[in-house]
């Protein structure tokens, strides 16, 4: 985190934003070094349950990359989605969108091939790429990637406010400064990835959960909808955590199973219009918390 010059918390905190990254670059690595998607599956399988996602978006990452660079051979990705990685398909997609900030060759094509609801999330992938890897070139508002329009930006800025979390060490006082750099109408996205990497990734007492909520002000109903999803994610990965549920109390007054139901039942009622079925869903759950 020093290196990168990102906010440096305590060092509990910083040894688990780190530990996250050293668990994605293991399920990266391991993806290279296997061509056996099973064989991957049973090592990724091994990583602590907590993490474990993180392994399968660092696989996700190197699959997609080797899927582009051997056109001849390009199942491994969808295989793995289809096959073992099926329970973290929200963290696999987020992990193509991180090959997508990488090799943007074909990112038409690539983006168009996933499936229709949660596509989005590749570009949630991209946009956290960007802010983790160049957050100062982001910094201040500057504008997003030319290759995405309309939608596909405000999925970006879900990312990189999920990068934030890890750019200002978790700390509440350092994420706001981050965010009110950023013009009016791109913060409610931000925040929502806000709450998403608090929710799913952690490092924070209780008392810090309070503050960051207060410290979202009006943005809130968009930080709880990032915890419905992460409770979302760590249900249907069979991964929960006392973390996740603790924050899920905290920012959504639910528990990280009727966080998670609350997802499902939303989705069940959003439908195309004007936004994709994507933001209609997120949408649905912010009104539902705000009422």
């Amino acid at each position: 985190m020093a290196r990168r010059e990102f906010h440096v918390p305590g060092e509990l905190v910083r040894a688990r934003l780190e530990r996250i990254g050293e668990t994605f670059l293991q399920g990266y690595h391991e993806a290279l070094a296997d061509g056996s998607l099973d064989t991957l599956a049973m090592r990724l399988d091994t990583i602590d349950l907590e993490y474990r996602g993180f392994g399968y978006e660092g696989a996700a990452m190197a699959l997609d990359l080797l899927d582009q660079i051997t056109p001849w051979k390009r199942s491994r990705t969808p295989k793995f989605l289809a096959g073992p990685a099926e329970p973290h398909t929200y963290m696999v997609i987020v992990g193509i969108g991180w090959s997508m900030a990488r090799l943007r060759l074909g990112f038409g094509r690539r983006f168009s091939n996933l499936d229709s609801l949660l596509r989005w999330l590749a570009l949630d992938g991209w946009g956290f790429h960007e802010g983790y890897f160049h957050w100062r070139r982001y910094a201040d508002g500057q504008p997003h990637p030319r290759e995405l329009k309309g939608y596909a930006r405000r999925a970006f800025d879900q990312g990189l406010g999920r990068s934030m979390w890890f750019v200002g060490g978790a700390n509440s006082e350092v994420i706001v400064d981050l965010v009110e750099g950023f013009p009016y109408f791109r913060r409610g996205d931000l925040w929502s990835g806000i709450g998403l990497a608090c929710t799913y990734a952690g490092g924070i007492d209780s008392l810090e959960i309070s503050r960051l909520r207060n410290a979202a002000g009006s943005w809130w109903p968009h930080l709880a909808q990032g915890a419905v999803f992460a409770a979302k994610a760590r249900r249907r990965a069979g991964n929960p955590t006392e973390h996740t549920d603790d924050a899920c109390h905290l920012l959504t007054g639910l528990s990280a199973i009727e966080a998670a139901a609350l997802s499902d039942l939303m989705l069940s009622h959003a439908i195309e219009g004007p936004e994709p079925t994507y933001e209609e869903w997120r949408t649905r759950i912010r009104m539902h918390l705000s009422a």
